[in-house]
């Protein structure tokens, strides 16, 4: 008779393959990631000495194609489209009426009439407003068919141009292209989310497996690294990459979205539940956790040559913002004592996950100057690099300037609560070196 149960398969991320080393996997979407590959500090170190591959293939995918497809993107981005070439990628930010944002993602040109979107919680909104619209074009969700990867680093660009087996020189910032590897053609797109020299690359689902591979086999020279679900949000940090549901809500919770609401209550039940607060904000109004482009720092993405959906609420703010994005420093003694405070006998601290909290939860701490609250610190990351406990954090324009002090209010109040000291910085903190001029760079193909 058998005894034993019946063991379940874990979702593993398909377009990766198998690493029989991992021991502890990171939810992404719907599937599951390793962890770590071959540590946390190592890992977050490949963006600034060599270079990483990483996935980020279960973000959603949307083409929109037809001769209204520019219609519609005007209408619901703040983002102007008087150029846009064929092969140009641009970060488009959504907001509803309130001018809040309700996603954001990147948007490539594929054709004169085809696009490619890609992001998080963009895409439901973006497929709901078209479908709310009249527009002469299709929508088709793809997130299954294409996989996408990132190679980041000093050392990218010569991983891809050898795999590719030609100079990719060509590509300029926020431009693509078709570029193939072993007869596997993707599209090939400089960027750079770690705020170094990189690439990201969209091709077929089924091709991923064996790209990654052959990128993994080239790369090993370079020193290149698996990039982790443990690490993958350092860089969002260091560089500045504000990101939904972990430094914003989107503003999904009003009257006015309601019926939106309650779509994504129908289809994504599970992506509401992950967007719930943690920290020492604490605020039973949801609609503190609410974010503007303007304070994201994205206000030079807004064009009002146009009409678009929230544009009367962010002309008001761009011209009396309320709020700043910066990088704030927290001070490292007392970071240094809530990790001591683990090993006295009262009730610690609450604990600093390393390198940062787990996604799951936005966590958004109370930052104040002279005992008053002026702002709110989310994403608060340990970097290896710097050797310093960061965080994104929202403050008054006021208090923005480059070495103001101010105190983070560390856990909740249902437990021990710490003041810790903390210096502004500029935002992104790390140089920002997506720019590089790639042709002064040597070759080796």
């Amino acid at each position: 008779m058998k005894t034993a149960a019946t063991p379940l398969s874990l979702p593993h991320i398909p377009e990766v393959p198998f690493d029989p080393m991992a021991v502890t996997y990171t939810r992404f979407g719907m599937g599951f990631e390793p962890h770590e590959y071959s540590g946390w500090i190592d890992e977050s170190m490949s963006w600034k000495k060599s270079c990483f591959i990483g996935d980020w293939s279960p973000l959603f995918k949307l083409k929109i194609k037809g001769p209204d497809a520019i219609r519609f993107f005007s209408d619901i981005t703040v983002n102007g489209y008087h150029k846009f070439d064929i092969g140009q990628a641009k970060h488009i930010i959504m907001c509803n009426r309130a001018g809040k944002l309700m996603g954001e993602g990147v948007l490539m040109r594929q054709a004169d009439e085809e696009f490619l979107f890609t992001s998080g919680p963009g895409i439901p909104w973006m497929h709901y407003q078209f479908q709310k619209g009249t527009y002469d074009a299709t929508a088709e969700l793809i997130s299954e068919n294409q996989f996408i990867f990132q190679v980041q680093g000093p050392h990218a660009l010569f991983v891809l141009e050898e795999a590719i087996g030609s100079s990719i020189r060509d590509v300029g910032f926020m431009r693509f292209r078709r570029a193939e590897i072993d007869g596997m053609s993707f599209d090939i797109l400089r960027q750079g989310m770690a705020g170094e020299l990189g690439y990201e690359l969209h091709g077929r689902s089924d091709h991923g497996v064996a790209i990654y591979n052959r990128l993994l086999e080239v790369g090993e020279k370079w020193g290149i690294r698996r990039l982790g679900g443990r690490t993958k949000m350092v860089n969002h940090v260091e560089a500045c990459f504000p990101t939904p549901t972990v430094d914003y809500i989107p503003a999904l919770f009003t009257e006015e979205e309601r019926e939106f609401h309650q779509i994504m209550q129908d289809v994504a039940p599970l992506f509401l539940k992950i967007l719930k607060p943690a920290g020492s904000l604490e605020s039973s109004d949801i609609s503190d956790y609410y974010r503007s482009p303007v304070e994201m720092g994205w206000s030079k993405n807004i064009k009002f040559t146009h009409d678009f959906l929230g544009r009367a609420a962010l002309e008001k703010e761009v011209a009396a913002p309320t709020g700043a994005m910066v990088t704030l420093v927290w001070n490292s003694e007392d970071v240094a004592d809530v990790q001591a405070s683990l090993y006295r006998s009262e009730t610690p601290y609450e604990f600093m996950e390393m390198p940062r909290n787990l996604l799951g939860a936005m966590w958004a701490d109370k930052v104040l100057k002279d005992g008053v609250l002026v702002g709110t610190a989310t994403s608060r990351c340990y970097s290896y690099h710097f050797r310093q406990m960061l965080s994104l954090c929202v403050i008054d324009p006021l208090l923005s300037t480059p070495g103001t002090e101010v105190e983070v209010l560390w856990g909740p109040s249902t437990g021990p609560q710490k003041l810790i000291r903390a210096t502004v910085a500029p935002a992104p903190y790390k140089p920002d070196n997506r720019k590089i001029d790639v042709n002064t760079l040597p070759s080796y193909i």
